[in-house]
């Protein structure tokens, strides 16, 4: 059976109706009718209504929720001791590459497993109703889906890890400040909200870099390979790029911290782009009810695979928009963009 002929059959297999939420174009492209907007944080006059909305069900109650919980999990159970982590020695490296390697097959392959083996809602809010390349020669043995798997497999999980020894390393051994939820609870659960806020932050910066030309041709044009991204493109990255992404969780030299801080960083680096690059925007629950469907907030970072030269983050901190590279998915924002590149390239 045809990929095209299978994405027909599985589109046919859900009731649920696309063009109530979004228009697919001749090109086979879906777009969201809704618009891209920035938290209601910086901005005048103050929202109290909209940002308490956003905090709670766009920011807490959200992914970044279950990136916390994993973390936990990890450090109760899974991470060595402070005393162990003093010393390095090659077991207790090993078992942290061991598990955050299968935490990434795990996570990643649920998210590929349900949209694009079995391809349980089709092209349903996808925004590119193509599949993933299998005969293209930019990718690893000409295939999309295992050169994602291997970059973020060997170059991706390798330097997540060597990231987090460093960390635990450095804080059992007291380079690293400590934080203590009993001598410090505000400023304890404070940097646990900040995170995700600081990474949004992290990623803007070292995502500009990655895009000035010369850093661009040698390091970050691998990753935009993926112009159409499913979720193992979000880890497939050029080793310096991995180290530059990962590289946020240095500031707990200079922030004091405790390791469930520093878990929960690398944790969400590591886990977060499945769901940024899932290439769909929502994931269906109930095969006749759209509203249960799960947003995956993919769009904005879909937009910067899609024209390159926007969405350089995720709207946490609206630096898009300060910067003037935000795009909100609309003709107006496309036409803006363009007339950008025409400028700066005249």
């Amino acid at each position: 059976m045809t990929d095209k002929c299978k994405s027909e059959n599985h589109s046919a297999a859900t009731n649920v109706d696309e063009s109530i939420l979004g228009h697919r174009d001749k090109r086979g492209n879906w777009a969201p009718f809704k618009r891209l907007e920035c938290a209601p944080i910086f901005v005048w006059p103050l929202q109290p209504v909209a940002f308490l909305n956003w905090l709670f069900k766009r920011y807490i109650f959200s992914f970044n929720l279950i990136y916390a919980a994993i973390a936990v999990v990890f450090l109760l159970f899974l991470t060595p001791s402070a005393e162990t982590t003093q010393s390095l020695s090659l077991g207790w490296i090993s078992f942290l590459l061991l598990r955050n390697s299968l935490a990434v097959v795990i996570f990643f392959g649920a998210w590929h497993l349900r949209l694009y083996d079995t391809r349980h809602q089709g092209t349903v809010f996808k925004y590119n109703s193509r599949w993933p390349k299998t005969d293209s020669s930019v990718f690893l043995f000409q295939n999309q889906n295992i050169d994602n798997v291997i970059w973020a497999l060997c170059s991706g999980v390798t330097i997540w890890t060597s990231f987090e020894v460093l960390m635990l390393w450095a804080h059992s051994n007291g380079f690293v400040t400590a934080l203590s939820f009993r001598e410090n609870p505000v400023g304890f659960i404070l940097l646990m909200l900040l995170i995700p806020a600081f990474r949004d932050l992290h990623f803007y910066l070292t995502h500009r870099l990655l895009h000035v030309p010369i850093v661009y041709k040698h390091v970050h044009k691998l990753h935009h390979y993926n112009t159409n991204p499913g979720p193992w493109s979000g880890l497939a990255m050029h080793p310096v790029e991995h180290l530059l992404y990962f590289s946020g969780v240095l500031i707990h030299f200079v922030i004091p911290a405790h390791p469930i801080h520093i878990l929960f960083q690398l944790v969400h680096a590591g886990l977060s782009p499945a769901a940024g690059h899932s290439g769909f925007d929502k994931i269906i629950v109930d095969e006749i009810d759209d509203k249960s469907a799960i947003d995956t907030h993919a769009y904005t970072h879909y937009l910067h695979h899609k024209h390159f030269e926007c969405n350089y983050a995720n709207g946490i901190i609206p630096l898009d928009k300060w910067f003037g590279t935000f795009h909100d998915g609309s003709p107006d924002a496309l036409k803006a963009m363009r007339q950008r590149r025409s400028n700066s390239s005249g």
